[in-house]
């Protein structure tokens, strides 16, 4: 059931399950706290498992204005506390990935375990790391009539044939809508603090179909987060949450170890 909650200047939407540590979903750019929806049943039996919407995404209401990635940590920061949490668990994928990272460096006590996933690291911006960047942004702009072909991008063929349903997932996008470019933009900011900062126990993991982030990129982060953990995800794409939430969900739980509790 849909809860809302004032956190800060945002009226925020989330889903709340499960008993046990708090933990912290974060959403891709064009999603919404519902790409969770088959994952959060495997975490729910050892977390309490909040997936939100971010500014300018969802059913979350705030101020129509351009923001940068360091708002959304903040607003982050400020939901957490909200939720009368001191700290907890945080799970970024894609650029909640960033989102995720830019708590952990701007606000490291609010993190007690970071996972990562499909995602880049700071400061570097996408388009530095990614070689394809510019088709992504052809196909984004060509929306609806590219849609077939960017779902290409977030899911594998193989997937997309037992999901067929999903290759018109982008078709009702508006990305010249004032509440999409807001968003473009915002995924378009950085901060001058590194992951190498990050000093919260962290998990990175990678889809080894992923087109959209390549996991070598990905991976790359786990060498620069003292101590950090990597998993490669055989045969998954850019949506771990989606393609394969019981693999991810074991590796998560494994990490975040709820009271001793194995997957």
């Amino acid at each position: 059931m849909t809860e809302f909650v004032q956190a800060g200047e945002l009226r925020t939407a989330f889903d709340r399950e499960g008993q046990g540590p708090a933990l912290v979903l974060m959403h891709g750019a064009e999603a919404s706290r519902q790409m969770f929806a088959a994952l959060v049943p495997h975490l729910a039996k050892h977390f309490t498992v909040i997936a939100y919407d971010q500014r300018d995404c969802g059913e979350t209401q705030g101020p129509e204005r351009p923001a940068m990635l360091v708002d959304l940590a903040n607003d982050a920061q400020q939901f957490i506390k909200a939720l009368g949490l001191k700290r907890a668990h945080v799970f970024g994928s894609s650029y909640g990935g960033r989102v995720a990272q830019a708590l952990a460096l701007l606000h490291p006590r609010s993190v007690d375990r970071l996972v990562l996933a499909s995602t880049w690291a700071l400061p570097r911006p996408y388009a530095e790391l990614c070689p394809d960047a510019s088709r992504l942004a052809e196909l984004r702009r060509g929306l609806p009539e590219t849609a077939e072909e960017l779902a290409t991008w977030f899911f594998p063929e193989a997937f997309l044939q037992q999901r067929p349903e999903l290759r018109r997932i982008f078709a009702t996008a508006r990305p010249e809508s004032a509440r999409s470019l807001r968003r473009a933009a915002t995924v378009a900011t950085t901060l001058d603090k590194g992951v190498a900062d990050i000093v919260a126990p962290t998990l990175v993991l990678a889809g080894e179909l992923d087109r959209l982030v390549p996991p070598t990129v990905t991976l790359a982060m786990a060498g620069r987060i003292r101590g950090a953990d990597a998993v490669l995800l055989p045969a998954t794409g850019h949506v771990t949450a989606m393609q394969s939430p019981e693999a991810l969900a074991h590796h998560m739980i494994r990490f975040l170890n709820p009271a001793g509790v194995k997957a």
